[in-house]
């Protein structure tokens, strides 16, 4: 599908939901928390009654976990973004639209039974999930179900640097909202936005509140909204954690560098990132050991022209669930409980550095 027709199939979709309330699930990072964003903005504009949700620390939108919480929940319609898209059915019964860019094996159209996938990925260049989210929100505009969209631009522009940085420029939506709304304000807002889910706490829920009424990147940056200054708060707890995780040295193997930290924020993404320029010839991870308890969370981000997502499936230790090794071709990761952990960091030729001995994951 191109961008009229994914418009075309979610406004249809989206005319079929029976009445009642809609359950949006995203993810809580900035292309998940602005397709959120557009999507809860848009459906309300449409007359729907529309509650978000957040899928954040220790969660997966396709484990059973989920399964029952929205059996329990039972919403009247379901739309999932920025979550992956599997052949699966999330909630029996209940009407679906998956909207995502991750690796996958599926295209657009029917996966499962009352499930439409809407996916980028497979495109010449690969929108994300937010831009996706823009195209159905004009979608609905051009079936006459909502006014208009433009004004969501801003937010489709906060998912594609939060996911694709100076890569999005690819896209007439970045280079629209560059020179609509200024590229260091929309730069610094994704920032902040991102913060708070990397902070200890993992909440990306102001994050998200600030997305459904700002009308721009200077208002989330303004301070005009309460929401604001709990960013800010986690945007400075993260740096610390980021200034001291900056000192560790990585363990170098033969095809991996792996950088070992224990931190209860969210760095190890940024941790791999940061490394990734300074070890070009290596895939660079980042393994955290003080995440999440009982649990190692890694990160991986690379250079050469590597698969990772081939590379983590290729690797998968016996143990590994859904939340192991999703992601991006350049930028994928998971997490592992501790001996599973052990295991495939053995396999893959480390030693005791990388060995956790302690179930609790102390430093």
């Amino acid at each position: 599908m191109n961008e009229t027709e994914i418009g075309r199939a979610f406004a249809a979709s989206v005319a079929a939901f029976p009445p009642g309330e809609t359950l949006i699930l995203s993810h809580d990072d900035a292309d998940g928390l602005s397709s959120g964003a557009i999507l809860a903005r848009a459906l309300r504009r449409s007359g729907r009654t529309v509650r978000s949700r957040l899928v954040g620390r220790g969660e997966n939108a396709w484990s059973e976990a989920m399964r029952q919480e929205l059996e329990q929940d039972a919403p009247a319609s379901l739309i999932v973004s920025d979550l992956g898209l599997r052949a699966q059915v999330l909630c029996a019964g209940t009407p679906t639209v998956v909207i995502d860019h991750h690796v996958t094996d599926l295209g657009c159209g029917t996966v499962a039974e009352a499930v439409l996938g809407l996916t980028g990925y497979g495109m010449a260049d690969v929108p994300t999930s937010s831009l996706l989210a823009l195209w159905c929100a004009r979608g609905l505009a051009d079936a006459g179900m909502i006014d208009a969209a433009d004004d969501l631009l801003w937010l489709a522009a906060i998912g594609l640097i939060g996911d694709l940085g100076d890569g999005g420029s690819v896209f007439p939506e970045f280079q629209a909202a560059k020179k609509a709304y200024g590229i260091t304000a929309l730069r610094k807002a994704v920032s902040l936005l991102n913060a708070p889910r990397r902070s200890a706490n993992g909440d990306g829920g102001p994050a998200l509140a600030l997305l459904e009424k700002a009308d721009g990147p200077k208002a989330v940056l303004s301070g005009a909204h309460a929401e604001t200054e709990s960013l800010l708060a986690a945007k400075r707890e993260v740096a610390e954690a980021m200034e001291a995780a900056r000192k560790l040295p990585p363990v170098v193997g033969a095809e991996l560098a792996v950088i070992r930290l224990h931190s209860a924020c969210q760095i190890h993404p940024l941790v791999a990132q940061s490394w990734r320029g300074r070890l070009k010839d290596r895939i660079v991870m980042a393994a955290n050991t003080g995440f999440r308890p009982g649990w190692v969370h890694f990160a991986a981000r690379t250079q050469m022209d590597i698969d990772l997502v081939a590379f983590f499936r290729a690797h998968a230790p016996e143990g590994a669930d859904e939340h192991y090794g999703n992601g991006h071709k350049q930028a994928s990761g998971g997490a592992l409980p501790i001996p599973v952990w052990n295991r495939f960091i053995r396999d893959l030729g480390f030693g005791p550095a990388l060995i956790v001995n302690d179930m609790k994951a102390a430093a």
